[in-house]
């Protein structure tokens, strides 16, 4: 009689079981509800994983930005080797709480034909002499050149306060070799001065120097146009 019981409810198969549409109905909504508790725990893993990336994400980029702001550094850092480069230096603090008044930038070896953009209410003064290394362009050799470029605040007024963003433009040609260019630039405030001119024995990387040149990449590559002026 029991097994009769269980047989008005389905088909016995093999000892011990039945199977019937009520069992089977049963079966899939157990997995069904194990499925979607899986898929919900996984899809919860993988929100609060990507949360957290997207968090870390933020703050190292923070960071950097953070660190670059402390810096003189070139908007872009990276340019065609033989081919023209426009060198804008992002200028984000004075000195101690000191207004900027003036910025002076040596230029690296090989970045030849330099040409500084004026600004209002500065006076720019450049330095010539040899070059140390030579170039030619359009056919002539030029062995003498820009060396140095400074913009000069004209009065106090004019001076960048230490609270205040700015930027100093010039352009030139970089070198035909590929590899790194460090532009030396000396910011000196009312009282006191940055000296932003180390250089890593090694590479690249700025880590661990505290006044870092301004780094630009020349890269092995071909200009839009394929040509330098």
């Amino acid at each position: 009689m029991r097994h009769g019981a269980y047989a008005l409810c389905g088909k016995r198969t093999a000892p011990g079981r039945y199977s019937s549409p009520h069992f089977a109905h049963a079966s899939v909504a157990l997995r069904a509800r194990a499925f979607v508790g899986f898929s919900s725990s996984k899809s919860f893993f993988t929100m609060h994983l990507f949360k957290n990336s997207f968090v870390l994400l933020v703050s190292t980029i923070a960071l950097v930005s953070t660190q670059a702001l402390a810096h003189v550094v070139l908007q872009d850092g990276a340019a065609a080797a033989n081919s023209s480069y426009r060198a804008t230096f992002r200028v984000g603090h004075g000195c101690d709480g000191e207004p900027t008044s003036s910025i002076r930038v040596m230029l690296p070896a090989g970045f030849n034909g330099a040409q500084p953009m004026p600004k209002p209410g500065w006076t720019l003064r450049t330095v010539t002499g040899p070059l140390p290394v030579p170039y030619e362009s359009h056919g002539k050799k030029y062995t003498e050149g820009i060396l140095e470029i400074s913009w000069n605040a004209n009065s106090a007024d004019n001076a960048l306060p230490d609270g205040f963003y700015d930027e100093f433009v010039l352009r030139g040609t970089t070198p035909a070799k590929p590899g790194p260019l460090w532009f030396k630039v000396v910011q000196a405030c009312a009282k006191g001065f940055n000296d932003w001119v180390e250089v890593p024995a090694n590479g690249t990387s700025t880590r661990g120097l505290k006044m870092p040149a301004a780094l630009l990449e020349v890269l092995d590559v071909q200009a839009a146009g394929g040509h330098a002026h």
